[in-house]
């Protein structure tokens, strides 16, 4: 049966109902020919670029960093400079992802630095400064992201998202520049770099787009270079870094083996006393040997094996089902990432609404608003104490209050803070008399509980489904992956079901992943696709079949208007490069415009683009004057490829008879 596409005309008659398809003037289409999906090798060859260095960005919720490597030396991965400044308890091979502009909102520091400064700040001057801290999770929270989303700094005054994530790139760039060029002892050039920044899974397709926004706003690379720069997802390149695993570089948690002679019970904390110290000793080397053969733990799988990876850093938690394809280790995504926001984040909220409960949300709104700095600094003393949280622990853990709190609180409530606590009925957080808050491990734990309880309950979901049975290893990885009582709660939970691997340097197994990923981007054969893709079409109209309020007459043709013509649905394992092919006619020989609209949604049942949910991401203007010398066939053939595999997606419509080409990349942030 043929049915044809084609982008409506306006005539008279046409009713009030606005469609897009109608909309369009005279640029309709029709196929010529059903779908088939080509290889990349008979699409676009795009000539492979060189370069001399992959740099790789994990750009964290709460703490960055970055870490390089030589494509001359595959196997060496240098991560960067010890960073000026650190906290006492919390080891600084990445800084915290905080930004400081002047007054003026002018770039002015990043991470312990900017930090530092702004705490040394005078109060009054303070709040003319603009202060951001964990601001990577507005790209995951917000609904309706443009490049004029606004982002509010801690004095609460508003800047523009991308303004902010460009300038962290690049000075993320500049460093990384900076110190290419010192060890090589020559000028770097940002064309010699491939950058790789890493991203959350589970983020939407506008988010991930923004980044890449950011980067080209950073001169990291351009729209017409886009292969300089290789979005990566982040459980993806802690799988990849995993593969290369050997076993004194983990620690299995899991019931069914004993490790280095402990068993399982002493595994989680002695263990981890042992990794510890293991990296405490490998801090001062930066360069880490990925040697080029696959890890003890990746040997022990077979083709088809499946395994997890739980990557929960500070704002979100991303679980990934991957599976291995022999014989080169290739990864298959087999389920679509899933999980939400509930990385570390989610404890320091459970603090903060302690500390409301204790003097009041009125008081803590305020004081949040007029000394910026102190609540900083509160904050910062509650994450090296937030660290110090283990299953077995005894002792109370004491937490600073700023001097300017105590202070602040007596002016705002005429009492001390002592009263306060005394008063209030949270009897397991006392006061001692050195001005800390004194948490009982029980206290410390409750904070911890609603995030992972998500976790647990989120990863239980998953062993539910059919791709997720039978899995051989769970790999734990990410920042918040090194909490000992989320260590305890996924190995009781899971241990009978799979062998719980935690890579030992586990804060920076995505680093090493995304540079190990840029260096073979081949390495991931095949992902899922998180939305539905089509364009807009004209069916020829059938009674009973078609809604009448999508019926469109013209020159004698009944059209059914707005029809979703799929590319690709939802969820549909879609190989790397692969490219989907259509072939198209003008419906009126004459017409000199087509335009081919695209759009995607996240369900896989749509028929209309009118649809509930379905977003416009991109458009193909193709221009057919000045091809009037050309003699065309009675049907001209206008070719549409939509490419998919890597975080980005392309469209390429080519007009056979003249050989004329428009391409677009799919756009989630301008439509």
């Amino acid at each position: 049966m043929k049915f044809y596409l084609s982008k409506g005309w306006e005539t008279a008659s046409t009713s009030a109902y606005s469609s897009p398809a109608r909309s369009l003037g005279d640029t309709g289409i029709t196929p010529l020919s059903p779908s088939h999906i080509v290889n990349d090798s008979d699409a676009n060859v795009t000539e492979q670029q060189t370069f001399l260095v992959v740099v790789a960005i994990d750009f964290g919720t709460t703490s960055s960093g970055y870490a390089y490597s030589f494509t001359k030396e595959p196997e060496c991965i240098h991560v960067m400079r010890r960073w000026e400044g650190g906290d006492p308890g919390v080891s600084n091979q990445k800084t915290p992802t905080t930004i400081l502009l002047t007054p003026e909102r002018k770039f002015h520091s990043f991470g312990y630095a900017a930090r530092d400064f702004y705490h040394d700040l005078d109060p009054n001057e303070a709040k003319q400064w603009l202060y951001l801290e964990k601001f990577k999770m507005k790209l995951h929270t917000t609904g309706n992201l443009t490049m004029e989303t606004d982002l509010t700094a801690a004095n609460g005054k508003k800047i523009k998202a991308l303004e902010i994530f460009a300038y962290a790139l690049q000075y993320f760039k500049e460093q990384a520049l900076k110190e290419l060029s010192d060890q090589a002892g020559s000028e770097f050039e940002n064309s010699d770099v491939r950058w790789v920044i890493t991203v959350p899974a589970i983020w939407k397709q506008p988010a991930k787009q923004f980044m890449r926004q950011a980067a080209y706003q950073a001169g990291m690379a351009t729209p017409e270079n886009p292969e300089q720069l290789i979005i990566a997802l982040e459980p993806e390149a802690a799988s990849i870094y995993c593969r290369k695993l050997r076993l004194h570089q983990m620690i299995d948690l899991s019931s069914k083996a004993a490790v280095n002679g402990y068993t399982s019970s002493d595994t989680v904390g002695a263990g981890f006393a042992q990794a510890k110290e293991h990296i405490r000793r490998n801090r001062q080397s930066r360069t880490f040997l990925v040697e080029n053969v696959i890890g003890e733990i990746w040997s022990e799988l077979e083709e088809g094996d499946r395994y997890v990876v739980v990557d929960s850093g500070g704002g979100t938690v991303d679980l990934t089902v991957h599976q291995i394809r022999l014989p080169e280790g290739h990864l298959k995504e087999l389920y679509k990432s899933t999980g939400g926001a509930y990385g570390s984040l989610g404890v320091d909220y459970e603090f903060e609404k302690l500390l409301c409960k204790i003097f009041g949300e009125d008081f803590i709104e305020q004081f949040k608003i007029k000394r910026p700095a102190a609540w900083v600094d509160l904050m910062i003393a509650f994450e090296s104490r937030k660290r110090a949280a283990a299953p077995d622990r005894t002792n109370p853990l004491n937490i600073n209050l700023p001097f300017s709190f105590i202070d602040y609180y007596k002016k705002f409530r005429g009492h001390s803070v002592e009263h306060a606590l005394r008063k209030s009925n949270v009897d397991f957080v006392k006061w001692s008399s050195q001005g800390m808050l004194r948490m009982s491990p029980d206290a410390m734990n409750a904070l911890f509980k609603p995030t992972i309880d998500n976790i647990i309950d989120h990863l239980r979901d998953l062993f539910e489904k059919p791709e997720v049975t039978d899995v051989k290893f769970l790999f734990l990885v990410g920042g918040f992956a090194e909490a000992p009582l989320l260590q305890q709660a996924v190995q009781s939970a899971f241990g009978n079901r799979c062998r719980i691997i935690i890579p030992q340097d586990v804060g920076l197994t995505i680093l090493k992943g995304a540079v190990l990923f840029g260096l073979d981007p081949a390495v991931i054969k095949v992902r899922r696709s998180p939305l539905t893709y089509g364009v807009g079409v004209l069916n020829r109209y059938v009674e009973g079949k078609h809604p009448p309020d999508k019926l469109l007459v013209k020159d004698g043709t009944r059209w059914c208007t707005d029809v979703f013509d799929k590319f690709i649905s939802a969820d549909q394992s879609v190989a790397l490069g692969e490219t989907v092919k259509r072939s198209y006619t003008p419906a009126k020989p004459s017409q000199m415009l087509i335009v081919i609209n695209i759009y995607s949604a996240e369900q896989d049942n749509v028929n209309f683009i009118t649809d509930p949910g379905v977003k416009k991401c991109g458009t193909l203007r193709l221009d057919l004057t000045g091809t009037d010398d050309t003699p065309l066939p009675t049907r001209r053939e206008i070719q549409t490829f939509m490419q998919f595999g890597d975080t980005e997606i392309k469209a390429i419509a080519i007009d056979i008879p003249t050989s004329k080409s428009v391409k677009a990349g799919i756009d989630f942030l301008s439509y």
